[in-house]
């Protein structure tokens, strides 16, 4: 198995996973369904086309940055008429950060990468409105499973949030990994996608492992000197 590794950063981020009606919710870190859309607009397939082989992919996501949570009011219109339509209510992530990956068959995930470096739709982070700020491909790792693959790699937050937390030397960072069966009971989420068919969209729930990891923190201050810690002392 290999595996996708992708950083998923903007001003705006939206991943709703039961969103109804006027209200217009989102997770707290990126969602599976989102993410094989992304894939999907990327290598051009339509909202029609089979998903088979992306819905296989194993997911996972480390929270880098978690920023911060911004609702948001909308109107509208109908084109035809001009009725009024309820106002909506939207939440969107500010300022966030995440390390997302897929993991599945070699060719599979390097012709994502390569999607990925040259999409057919540009991609967005879970609506229209929210584009990356940074280059989603982060490469292709042939040789570590997924967990590793997040576990392993250096803290994405920007600059900032890393100065802000200056005084912490590791940073543990929380993960989500779609859950095999030999994980046990385990939380669930509905955002395995079966259809984006906009006339029958579909979702399955899928099971959601939480974890997490300590990383090193680049921007952290070096300790205090300690002057009873000489050379040659007790």
């Amino acid at each position: 198995m290999s595996v996708l590794l992708m950083q998923l950063a903007g001003p705006l981020q939206s991943w709703g996973a039961s969103s109804r009606f006027a209200r217009r919710s989102t997770e707290a870190a990126p969602t599976k369904s989102a993410v094989v859309g992304l894939l999907a607009a990327a290598q051009g397939r339509e909202r029609t086309d089979d998903l088979a082989d992306l819905g296989a992919l194993r997911f996972g996501v480390r929270i880098d940055q978690p920023g911060t949570v911004l609702r948001d009011f909308q109107t509208a219109h109908h084109f035809v008429g001009g009725e009024a339509m309820p106002v909506s209510e939207r939440f969107y992530l500010a300022d966030a950060v995440f390390v997302a990956g897929v993991e599945g068959d070699g060719d599979l995930i390097d012709q994502l990468h390569h999607a990925l470096l040259a999409p057919v739709f540009l991609p967005y982070l879970g609506r229209r409105s929210c584009p990356p700020a940074r280059s989603i491909a982060m490469g292709v790792d042939h040789d570590h499973a997924l967990e590793q693959v997040l576990r392993r790699q250096e803290w994405q937050a920007a600059g900032w949030y890393q100065r802000r937390r200056r005084k912490e030397q590791q940073i543990e960072l929380e993960i989500f990994l779609e859950a095999t069966p030999e994980d046990g009971p385990v939380d669930s989420l509905r955002d395995q996608p079966v259809s984006f068919d906009p006339l029958h969209r579909r979702y399955a729930l899928r099971g959601v492992r939480r974890t997490s990891e300590r990383v090193a923190n680049p921007a952290a201050t070096r300790p205090d000197h300690d002057p009873t810690s000489v050379l040659g002392g007790a």
